[in-house]
């Protein structure tokens, strides 16, 4: 494998896994919607680099992702990245549907065609980041831990699919905890973690083709705990805001 394609590689976590793969000589596909910073990426290594301006809201997104890979010349891996998050406890009703709309809309449509990619070409790896936000309902951010327990069960229905069909296609899905992202806008999390540290734990997860990976160790932990929470008392919890 030597060829990536990134969604949502202008910001964060995408951003610095999109330039740790660069650093290790791969072909890779960067896709966003900031052009200027993806013309930055392009830079770092013009021959390798290749770049798409996609949406994944709009409906041409899957034919903008299939113009990307013959640009790369194929797709080994796709990797996405894309998401957003509000802590909500207002409940504000444009902030829930917008999550909704990124999170669960834009995503099944990537990832699906990414899928449909794959199963023409005979295999490949799709990977994903869902977080550990998926685990519990989180009262300060409804919809945000909602859309990431769809993309996990998602990730696991299309692992199935895959089997069932006798598809060569793995799959990875990737929980972080707080990453200090614009996507957190500047707010104080417990136990917030380094983007770049997380980056680099991710290209090694990339590697290998581990199924599932938390990020890191002591939210493996706190992911536990809080499973074993009876859901009577994790309703009277003064609820963590998370993304």
């Amino acid at each position: 494998m030597d060829k990536i394609v990134i969604v949502g590689a202008t910001s964060g976590i995408g951003y610095e896994v999109a330039k740790g793969f660069i650093e290790l000589g791969w072909n890779v596909g960067v896709a966003g919607r900031r052009k200027e910073v993806l013309d930055e990426l392009v830079a770092l290594a013009p021959e390798r680099v290749k770049a798409g301006v996609i949406d994944i809201l709009t409906d041409d997104a899957p034919e903008m992702l299939e113009s990307l890979i013959e640009k790369l010349g194929g797709m080994d891996v796709y990797f996405h990245t894309s998401g957003i998050g509000y802590n909500n406890p207002q409940l504000d009703v444009e902030k829930e549907l917008a999550t909704v709309k990124t999170n669960t809309l834009g995503f099944t449509r990537m990832v699906s065609a990414a899928f449909h990619h794959f199963e023409k070409a005979g295999r490949g790896y799709i990977a994903v980041i869902s977080s550990i936000a998926g685990t519990k309902g989180l009262g300060t951010a409804p919809a945000y831990s909602a859309t990431k327990r769809y993309q996990r069960h998602y990730i696991d229905s299309l692992s199935q699919l895959a089997h069932m069909r006798r598809l060569k296609i793995r799959f990875t899905d990737i929980r972080p905890g707080f990453v200090n992202t614009a996507l957190l806008k500047g707010d104080k999390y417990p136990l917030q973690m380094d983007v770049k540290k997380v980056a680099t734990h991710i290209v090694h997860s990339l590697l290998v083709q581990k199924r599932v990976v938390v990020i890191d160790w002591k939210y493996d932990i706190l992911v536990f705990f809080w499973r074993l929470v009876p859901e009577f008392v994790w309703e009277r919890l003064r609820s963590i805001k998370i993304k």
